[in-house]
């Protein structure tokens, strides 16, 4: 560095302390939820359900948040993971023919550029408005007195798989364009059709992204607390809304960790900190493990394969 310009300098140092910053910032904020999250969490908060009413002071752990986390991650990937793949695969691989289907690809992109830029709460509230119609009463709860509300976990899911979508469409997108041309051409060589090489070569070959992709889908959606608020948290408990044993509890209610974690913070009605704390640290947990797994299906996958998207591993 005794060679370079001062300004040079500046910038290398000033990049080395924005990375050395977040770490710091990110140790801080694991270390100060480990610490007080395995202060308080216990066994049994794992396996028995919240008290009834907004009171959480007493006995009771956080069951049903954490089945209701589980549940709308399920629902909301379902959804945004084939969607986003196949926008992606058809926007690489489709989307730059004649001026129609190029138009058509750029009009797609806009529409997850702007999904992704728009507020959780405006998705929420949009969402309430759908679900709130009486046709849509179906996958919905119903007032008392039968007039559609609009929450459910269906609701709450389909939502949220509008904020899980960009990340895993772009994820996929990267990945797809970072393939090597050759690895196509190959393919058509020994006479595989385009279908044939997206399914046998080319979708193989971006596991690793599809896995980034569904990873950071899944980190906004059991961190999201607007949707979950508006579109399914009625009370702590999970409340099933028919008879029947699956679709009767997709059209309840509930809660996730994230509203538990709101409720019963200082800012919440729960008054019980030691139960938010808990709650949050499982969370955090989640969240680690999940990076974890991912980091191992990337390794597993460049090792299997020699190829590595993005790490010009050849």
């Amino acid at each position: 560095m005794r060679s370079w310009r001062l300004l040079d300098r500046m910038i290398f140092l000033a990049a080395w302390g924005a990375g050395l910053g977040l770490c710091v910032v990110t140790g801080a904020i694991v270390a100060y939820m480990a610490v007080r999250g395995f202060q308080y969490l216990r066994p049994e908060l794992l396996v028995t359900r919240p008290q009834e009413g907004a009171n959480q002071e007493g006995a009771g752990g956080f069951l049903d948040p954490l089945v209701g986390t589980a549940v709308l991650t399920a629902i909301s990937l379902a959804i945004a993971l084939p969607l986003g793949v196949c926008s992606a695969v058809w926007i690489v691989e489709y989307g730059q023919g004649g001026r129609v289907r190029q138009l058509l690809a750029r009009a797609v992109e806009s529409a997850i550029e702007i999904v992704a830029g728009t507020p959780d709460v405006v998705i929420a509230i949009f969402g309430l408005a759908v679900f709130e119609l009486s046709f849509m009463g179906a996958f919905s709860s119903k007032s008392p007195s039968g007039v559609v509300i609009g929450r459910s976990f269906i609701a709450a899911g389909a939502m949220m798989s509008l904020i899980a979508l960009p990340p895993l469409y772009a994820a996929t997108r990267d990945g797809l364009q970072a393939v090597p041309a050759h690895m196509r051409e190959a393919a058509f060589a020994l006479g595989k059709t385009r279908i044939a090489t997206i399914r046998r070569v080319l979708l193989p070959s971006v596991r690793s992204n599809v896995a980034t992709g569904v990873t950071l889908g899944i980190s906004r959606v059991v961190g999201d607390t607007a949707i979950v608020l508006l579109l399914l948290a009625e009370s702590s408990r999970n409340e099933s809304a028919g008879s029947l044993p699956v679709l009767g509890f997709l059209r309840g209610t509930g809660s996730t960790l994230t509203s538990f974690v709101y409720d019963n913070s200082p800012a919440g009605e729960g008054r019980s900190a030691d139960k938010a704390y808990a709650a949050a640290f499982v969370l955090l947990l989640f969240i680690l493990a999940l990076n974890w797994i991912v980091a191992r299906v990337s390794r597993a996958h460049a090792r299997d394969t020699g190829f590595e998207v993005g790490g010009g591993r050849l």
